[in-house]
C-alpha cells in the first residue's frame, strides 16, 4: 500500500524488451534507497512494482504486458519524469490517502489554468471510471493522492499548488499527456456492496455523505 504523496521525481533509464514484457530501470534521484531491499514495492508514477535489482541511485523492475496495456509505462521513454513513493510502513503518517499501487487504467490531461498561485487541472477519463470519481473524494493520478473539486461527465477538475508541482512529474505533464489513474477503493468496495443482493442496505444518508449519491 501507498499513500499517494510523492516522495521523489526519478527519471526513466532504460526500457529493455524482454520476451514481450520490459525490463524498467529507474534512476531515483532524490529517494533514499538505504532501506530499500530485493523484493520490496515501489510505485513508479502509481504503479506498484517490484524491486528486482538495485544501488544507492537507480533500481529495476519486471513490468508485465498486464501493466504495459493498462497504465502509461510502455509509452515512457528513456529520460521520462516519473513519481516515486516506496510503500507505505505501518508506522508511516497516512498523509493522502490509501492506494494500492493498481492502476484502473488510464485519462488524459484536458487543461492546465492558473488559479491564483496554484494550478486547476481538468483531466479526462474512460466512462467505466468516471463512475467511480466523485465531488470531494479522492482519486490518485500519476501516484499523486489528490482531492477532486468538480465532475463533468467523463472529467473532473483537480487544483495543484505549487509545492505539488514543483515536487511532482506534474511539472512536465501538458494537455493531452496521458496519466495513470486509480480510483478510489471505498467506491470500488461501495458498487459491489450495491451490487450484491445479499449485502446489507446501504442508506442513502451514508452515499451522500461519501459523495456516491
Amino acid at each position: 500500500m501507498f499513500t499517494g504523496i510523492i516522495q521523489a521525481v526519478g527519471r526513466i533509464a532504460r526500457l529493455e524488451r524482454r520476451g514481450g514484457d520490459v525490463r524498467l530501470t529507474v534512476d531515483t534521484s532524490g529517494l533514499d534507497m538505504a532501506d530499500v531491499a530485493l523484493g520490496d514495492s515501489i510505485a513508479v508514477s502509481g504503479v506498484c512494482l517490484t524491486v528486482i535489482d538495485f544501488d544507492a541511485v537507480s533500481f529495476a523492475a519486471d513490468v508485465s504486458n498486464e501493466t504495459l496495456s493498462h497504465t502509461t509505462l510502455g509509452k515512457h521513454k528513456a529520460g521520462d519524469p516519473v513519481n516515486l513513493e516506496k510503500a507505505l510502513r505501518l508506522a508511516d503518517r497516512l498523509g493522502g490517502h490509501l492506494v494500492s499501487g493498481h492502476v484502473d487504467g488510464t485519462g488524459k490531461v484536458v487543461s492546465v489554468l492558473p488559479d491564483g498561485r496554484s494550478q486547476r487541472w481538468t483531466f479526462e477519463v474512460p466512462a467505466d471510471l468516471a463512475r467511480y470519481v466523485a465531488h470531494k473524494g479522492s482519486v490518485c493520478i500519476d501516484g499523486t493522492s489528490l482531492t477532486v473539486n468538480e465532475v463533468a461527465g467523463n472529467r473532473f477538475g483537480v487544483n495543484l499548488i505549487p509545492h505539488t508541482v514543483a515536487h511532482t512529474a506534474f511539472s512536465a505533464r501538458r494537455p493531452g499527456d496521458a496519466v495513470n489513474i486509480e480510483v478510489d477503493v471505498v467506491a470500488r468496495y461501495v458498487e459491489r456492496l450495491l451490487s450484491s443482493g445479499d449485502s446489507p442496505r446501504l442508506d442513502e444518508a451514508f452515499l451522500k455523505q461519501h459523495g456516491f449519491a
